[in-house]
Protein backbone atom coordinates (compact mmCIF):
# COMPACT_ATOMS: atom_id res chain seq x y z
CA UNK A 1 0.00 0.00 0.00
CA UNK A 2 1.38 3.39 -1.00
CA UNK A 3 1.03 5.93 1.80
CA UNK A 4 1.74 9.60 1.39
CA UNK A 5 3.15 11.63 4.22
CA UNK A 6 0.38 13.75 5.72
CA UNK A 7 0.84 17.50 5.49
CA UNK A 8 1.38 19.35 8.72
CA UNK A 9 -1.47 21.39 10.11
CA UNK A 10 -1.53 25.01 8.92
CA UNK A 11 0.06 27.51 11.29
CA UNK A 12 -2.02 30.22 9.61
CA UNK A 13 -4.31 30.58 6.62
CA UNK A 14 -5.99 33.56 4.94
CA UNK A 15 -6.88 35.11 1.60
CA UNK A 16 -4.42 37.27 -0.31
CA UNK A 17 -4.10 39.60 -3.26
CA UNK A 18 -0.60 40.02 -4.65
CA UNK A 19 1.72 41.35 -7.30
CA UNK A 20 5.34 41.11 -8.31
CA UNK A 21 7.40 44.28 -8.08
CA UNK A 22 7.64 44.31 -11.88
CA UNK A 23 3.85 44.09 -12.27
CA UNK A 24 3.34 46.88 -9.76
CA UNK A 25 5.96 49.10 -11.46
CA UNK A 26 4.18 48.72 -14.84
CA UNK A 27 0.88 50.08 -13.51
CA UNK A 28 -0.18 53.39 -15.05
CA UNK A 29 -1.45 56.49 -13.27
CA UNK A 30 -5.05 55.52 -14.07
CA UNK A 31 -4.55 52.15 -12.38
CA UNK A 32 -3.27 53.89 -9.26
CA UNK A 33 -6.26 56.22 -9.22
CA UNK A 34 -8.63 53.25 -9.65
CA UNK A 35 -6.83 51.54 -6.76
CA UNK A 36 -8.31 54.21 -4.50
CA UNK A 37 -11.60 52.39 -5.02
CA UNK A 38 -10.38 48.81 -5.44
CA UNK A 39 -6.83 47.59 -4.74
CA UNK A 40 -7.38 44.57 -6.98
CA UNK A 41 -6.46 46.78 -9.96
CA UNK A 42 -2.88 46.80 -8.63
CA UNK A 43 -2.81 43.22 -7.40
CA UNK A 44 -3.79 40.78 -10.18
CA UNK A 45 -2.90 37.64 -8.25
CA UNK A 46 -5.26 36.28 -5.63
CA UNK A 47 -6.04 33.16 -3.70
CA UNK A 48 -5.43 31.53 -0.36
CA UNK A 49 -2.15 31.77 1.57
CA UNK A 50 -1.22 28.94 3.91
CA UNK A 51 1.73 28.83 6.28
CA UNK A 52 2.91 25.40 7.40
CA UNK A 53 6.04 24.52 9.33
CA UNK A 54 7.82 23.41 6.15
CA UNK A 55 6.60 26.01 3.62
CA UNK A 56 4.45 28.99 2.69
CA UNK A 57 1.98 28.42 -0.16
CA UNK A 58 0.32 31.12 -2.26
CA UNK A 59 -2.41 29.19 -4.05
CA UNK A 60 -3.21 30.24 -7.60
CA UNK A 61 -0.15 32.49 -7.88
CA UNK A 62 0.24 32.04 -11.63
CA UNK A 63 -0.53 29.97 -14.68
CA UNK A 64 1.97 27.40 -13.42
CA UNK A 65 -0.06 26.96 -10.24
CA UNK A 66 0.78 27.60 -6.62
CA UNK A 67 3.90 29.41 -5.43
CA UNK A 68 5.59 27.31 -2.75
CA UNK A 69 8.25 29.05 -0.67
CA UNK A 70 10.49 27.34 1.84
CA UNK A 71 12.37 29.38 4.46
CA UNK A 72 15.56 29.23 2.36
CA UNK A 73 13.64 30.83 -0.55
CA UNK A 74 12.89 34.02 1.39
CA UNK A 75 15.70 36.56 1.77
CA UNK A 76 13.70 39.23 3.60
CA UNK A 77 10.29 40.25 4.91
CA UNK A 78 9.10 43.84 5.20
CA UNK A 79 5.83 45.54 6.14
CA UNK A 80 6.26 49.09 4.89
CA UNK A 81 5.23 51.69 2.36
CA UNK A 82 7.55 52.06 -0.64
CA UNK A 83 7.84 54.24 -3.73
CA UNK A 84 5.76 51.67 -5.61
CA UNK A 85 3.07 51.44 -2.96
CA UNK A 86 2.85 54.56 -0.84
CA UNK A 87 0.78 55.71 2.10
CA UNK A 88 -1.88 57.26 -0.17
CA UNK A 89 -2.57 53.91 -1.86
CA UNK A 90 -2.62 52.18 1.51
CA UNK A 91 -5.45 54.35 2.77
CA UNK A 92 -3.13 56.52 4.90
CA UNK A 93 -3.20 53.83 7.62
CA UNK A 94 -0.38 51.69 8.95
CA UNK A 95 -2.78 48.75 8.54
CA UNK A 96 -2.57 49.37 4.78
CA UNK A 97 1.19 48.77 4.53
CA UNK A 98 2.01 45.99 2.06
CA UNK A 99 3.74 42.78 3.10
CA UNK A 100 6.84 42.52 0.92
CA UNK A 101 8.75 39.28 0.48
CA UNK A 102 12.07 39.14 -1.35
CA UNK A 103 12.16 35.63 -2.78
CA UNK A 104 14.75 33.58 -4.64
CA UNK A 105 12.05 32.09 -6.89
CA UNK A 106 10.05 35.03 -8.27
CA UNK A 107 11.89 38.07 -6.92
CA UNK A 108 10.19 40.65 -4.75
CA UNK A 109 6.43 40.32 -4.24
CA UNK A 110 3.85 42.56 -2.62
CA UNK A 111 0.99 40.97 -0.69
CA UNK A 112 -2.17 42.17 1.00
CA UNK A 113 -3.38 39.50 3.43
CA UNK A 114 -7.08 39.55 4.39
CA UNK A 115 -7.50 42.88 2.60
CA UNK A 116 -10.73 44.70 3.45
CA UNK A 117 -11.67 46.84 0.45
CA UNK A 118 -13.51 49.78 1.97
CA UNK A 119 -11.64 49.90 5.27
CA UNK A 120 -8.22 49.49 3.57
CA UNK A 121 -7.05 47.24 6.37
CA UNK A 122 -5.08 44.01 6.20
CA UNK A 123 -3.58 41.35 8.44
CA UNK A 124 -0.12 42.17 7.07
CA UNK A 125 1.41 43.17 10.43
CA UNK A 126 0.28 39.89 11.98
CA UNK A 127 1.62 37.92 9.01
CA UNK A 128 4.95 39.78 9.05
CA UNK A 129 5.42 38.68 12.67
CA UNK A 130 4.34 35.11 11.87
CA UNK A 131 6.67 34.85 8.88
CA UNK A 132 9.65 36.34 10.71
CA UNK A 133 9.14 33.88 13.58
CA UNK A 134 8.80 31.05 11.04
CA UNK A 135 12.03 32.06 9.28
CA UNK A 136 13.96 32.29 12.54
CA UNK A 137 12.66 28.91 13.75
CA UNK A 138 13.90 27.29 10.54
CA UNK A 139 17.50 28.39 11.17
Amino acid sequence: MNQTRPATEPLAQASYIGSTTEELARKKRGDRIAAGVDQKTLFPRRGKVTLRSEHLVLEGWGDEGDLVLRPADIASIANEFTELYGRFLGGLLNAGKPLILDTAIVGEIYLMIDHKTFLETTSNRKWAKLLNAWLHSAN
